[in-house]
């Protein structure tokens, strides 16, 4: 018998397991083998603009309409990543009341962690693996998560997930909604950043970052207007 370590085996378990892909599906997926590969292949979908009508379509759906919005690129990402070997989980950023809410795809690589998202604007984005843990992480999007006024936002982020509890109901290729995930993201345990008296003090964006933040890269209509 081969003396495999115990990342080998994790690989060669999770490339038998298809997970009710297609081989289309399960080659592409693959092919996606780096975060950077994957955040790319992200960048290139339009932005489902259905979000306001309450979408959250699987990763199989994802692929086959080529567009998604934050929670669905982070889905896909997370099994973009499973695929290929690593140990991913979901974290929910979430913001005060008015504003909404974040979906990172979180991975580890070199013992650092980084992310993958997806997002219309010039910020939120991808996360280099350089954090130590996953409060710096989440603090990397802490000032440029504001609203039009310039008031910043992010109050807290979840406990990571990990996916696998909802393997039974077929989350990466359900033809329904995946409203259970958001769900459970938005009920489980979350960690306040900010204490009152730091809420309090809080300075808003300049008129400069409020400006950059307008920024789009996807028009309704499927027009990727900066490439």
């Amino acid at each position: 018998m081969y003396n495999l370590t115990k990342r080998a085996l994790f690989k060669k378990e999770t490339s038998e397991r298809k997970f009710g892909l297609t081989n289309r599906e399960m080659k592409l997926l693959k092919s996606l083998n780096t975060p950077k590969k994957i955040q790319d292949y992200l960048d290139k979908l339009q932005i489902n603009f259905d979000y306001r009508k309450d979408t959250f379509m699987s990763p199989r759906k994802v692929i086959e309409k080529r567009k998604c919005h934050c929670i669905e690129g982070a889905t896909l990402a997370y099994l973009a990543l499973k695929i290929n070997g690593y140990k991913p989980f979901l974290v929910h950023l979430k913001t005060i009341k008015h504003d909404y809410e974040h979906v990172l795809a979180v991975f580890k690589k070199n013992g650092k962690f980084g992310a993958i998202t997806k997002t219309n604007h010039a910020v939120l984005r991808y996360r280099e693996p350089v954090y130590e843990n996953i409060r710096e992480l989440v603090m990397s999007f802490f000032h440029e998560y504001f609203m039009d006024n310039g008031k910043k936002t992010l109050r807290s982020y979840s406990a990571p997930v990990n996916l696998s509890r909802f393997d039974k109901k077929n989350w990466q290729t359900d033809e329904k909604d995946l409203w259970y995930i958001d769900k459970y993201l938005d009920k489980i345990k979350h960690y306040p950043i900010l204490t009152k008296k730091q809420i309090a003090d809080l300075r808003k964006a300049d008129k400069i970052e409020i400006l950059a933040g307008k920024l789009v890269e996807w028009k309704r209509g499927g027009k990727r207007v900066i490439k």
